[in-house]
């Protein structure tokens, strides 16, 4: 059975999971899907199309699943679902999809999302990613699964961020991030390998050596880009995390975050 508060405003439609928790003045909409033991501490406001999946919990004045800020949405019944065991904290705001961009956000598990973040129509964001205060996702943004940014970041539109890779604080983000970077500045470069991050997440001696390897191949003065991206290819091709980098780059259909010169 669900615990909702008499002061809070539960539409007819909407689903709420057993265990869920409404708190004093959230509101839910008709189209609304809590999963199991969903908590909305206080003032959550969680409409449109929105499922929010099990054990997930949200605070003060989160705004979830309210029409896109893009000047071409045009009201079409677009979807943000979010997953499992995320924390979402106040003032966050999360918007659903646009025609534009599949009509889908999609946000993964046990992500932490701090207070003032943002996650912008059309993004798709991995499991266990973390936005410090006030960290942004512009439109249409990929991040990857354990991908972390700084309090005040700022990813512009179709960017793609990789998979364990670190957003310094206060930085702007116009290129994509490989797997594994770390970047930093006012307008970001690459800085190296997330080694801490890594280290945090048990990843071998050996995989790291691998991968600071292929980083310094990759980002020689010699040749071009696709060149060492080749040679890296060939040398690491057993090397699961370096093909992951491959892959990325190969993929590309925009600039690549890469060193000061």
């Amino acid at each position: 059975m669900a615990d909702i508060h008499p002061t809070a405003l539960v539409a007819e439609g909407a689903k709420i999971g057993a265990g869920v928790k409404i708190g004093p003045y959230c509101s839910v909409g008709a189209e609304v899907e809590l999963g199991d033991n969903v908590e909305l501490v206080s003032h959550v406001v969680v409409e449109g199309r929105t499922t929010i999946g099990r054990g997930t919990r949200i605070f003060p004045f989160a705004s979830i699943g309210h029409p896109p800020q893009d000047q071409k949405y045009s009201g079409e019944k677009s979807v943000l679902q979010i997953g499992e065991d995320n924390v979402i904290r106040e003032n966050v705001t999360m918007n659903p999809g646009t025609s534009g961009g599949g009509m889908i956000t999609r946000v993964g598990d046990r992500g932490l999302f701090m207070a003032g973040s943002h996650v912008a129509h059309d993004c798709v964001v991995g499991n266990n990613v973390i936005l410090a205060n006030n960290a942004t996702l512009a439109g249409h943004v990929e991040a990857g699964d354990f991908a972390i940014f700084g309090g005040l970041s700022a990813v512009q539109q179709f960017v793609r961020i990789g998979a364990h890779a670190m957003i310094g604080g206060m930085s702007g983000v116009e290129s994509d991030v490989i797997p594994y970077g770390s970047v930093l500045g006012n307008r970001a470069h690459l800085g190296g390998l997330n080694i801490i991050g890594l280290k945090r997440r048990n990843f071998s001696r050996e995989q790291i050596h691998a991968l600071r390897n292929a980083y310094r191949m990759l980002f020689a003065e010699e040749g071009t880009l696709q060149e060492r991206m080749e040679d890296v290819a060939e040398l690491f091709k057993d090397h699961g995390e370096v093909m992951e980098i491959v892959t990325f780059i190969r993929g590309a259909t925009r600039s690549i975050c890469t060193p000061k010169a």
